[in-house]
């Protein structure tokens, strides 16, 4: 391949999942290049590998260490938690040296596996990840009657969660 064709293949498009701390995940088109890459996670890039299939999640390299919102856990095949992302994160397909768009089935299966946006709570040695309901994931302030975010008031999303009572599963951070 001439470089000519490397820098086309390049500045293709994929098709990728992008998933947001507290919302469902969004199917988008992006450039395939390193500059949209980092703008779409807001930061240096790192790849990870958590799955035997053939997908990346790209996330911000410095997302944890930037205080980013906590995203989505991973989990082993147990269900237990092993990491999780901090900051928005896409799930991208793996071609033979470079990043692909994810083929329909594996966009499907990635759009189940991250579906549910969850919020965390970090209380004494214990995290608390809390699934955040379906109508809570979208709702805009104002149909929830809410004057205002809770971000809007200093106030963290997962603290707003925490106030509002909810209970999900504890892991040990």
């Amino acid at each position: 391949m001439s470089d000519r064709e490397s820098a086309n293949v390049m500045n293709e498009k994929m098709t990728v999942l992008c998933v947001k701390s507290g919302e469902k995940p969004k199917r988008i088109e992006i450039e395939n290049d390193l500059d949209a890459l980092q703008r779409a996670v807001g930061g240096y890039i790192e790849a990870v590998y958590p799955y035997e299939d053939p997908v990346a999640l790209i996330v911000n390299e410095e997302g944890k260490l930037n205080g980013l919102p906590l995203n989505r856990a991973l989990r082993d095949e147990d269900n237990d938690i092993y990491d999780i992302v901090a900051g928005p994160f896409l799930v991208v397909g793996l071609g033979e040296s470079n990043f692909t768009s994810l083929t329909p089935a594996l966009m499907e299966k990635y759009k189940k596996l991250f579906h549910c946006p969850e919020a965390f709570i970090k209380m004494g040695e214990r995290l608390t990840v809390i699934p955040m309901p379906e109508p809570q994931a979208r709702k805009s302030t104002k149909d929830r009657g809410e004057a205002s975010s809770p971000l809007q008031e200093g106030v963290s999303p997962v603290r707003a969660r925490h106030r509002q009572g909810h209970r999900g599963l504890h892991h040990r951070a």
